[in-house]
């Protein structure tokens, strides 16, 4: 269908990128050894890969929470320093063999921390109630625009909503695994 093509009741979409199951497979096996205590966490949206590594424990032992907490961010980052150019290398062919930008983020203790995270615009029309709703939390400040407002507004619902949502990407996926091994009708 092109670079866009109708995707039933989600309206318009961009064309199908390849699909990225494995994703999480192929950067454990293109990672350099010694980056990641473990195989890295690897999250993908139509959009964006997002790789969050465990960063080897700190050694030293630190005053308070403050302290250990600035140390946590001051090795992260280090991390991000040192492996810049060999992560925008492997980035890039991630890129070309997943069709979806990649960010990259590093945890050490209580810190997680990612680079350069892709923010994609999302259009949405409301009705009233719902520009209200928007409209009041800029007006008391809790975002500077509706957009703002918006993003807050879904951040809010993904973190109370997790079970919820979890659910219903597992309904999905096995709705997907269906559909895959229906009929083909073409």
């Amino acid at each position: 269908m092109g670079a866009r093509g109708w995707r039933g009741r989600g309206g318009w979409q961009p064309g199908e990128a390849p699909s990225a199951e494995d994703a999480g497979a192929w950067f454990g096996g293109r990672l350099p050894e010694g980056w990641f205590t473990g195989a890295p966490e690897v999250t993908v949206d139509r959009e964006e890969i997002v790789v969050v590594g465990e960063l080897p424990a700190l050694q030293e032992e630190y005053a308070d929470e403050a302290a250990s907490a600035a140390a946590e961010a001051g090795r992260i980052s280090r991390f991000r320093e040192e492996t810049r150019d060999e992560r925008i290398e492997i980035a890039r062919q991630a890129e070309h063999r997943y069709q979806r930008k990649v960010a990259w983020g590093a945890r050490l203790g209580d810190t997680v921390e990612l680079f350069t995270t892709l923010s994609a615009p999302v259009m949405t029309r409301l009705r009233q109630p719902e520009r209200m709703v928007l409209d009041t939390l800029v007006d008391a400040g809790v975002a500077r625009s509706r957009s703002e407002a918006l993003a807050w507004a879904v951040r809010l619902v993904g973190e109370h909503a997790d079970t919820w949502l979890a659910e219903l990407r597992e309904a999905m996926s096995t709705v997907d695994d269906l559909r895959a091994k229906g009929p083909d009708l073409g």
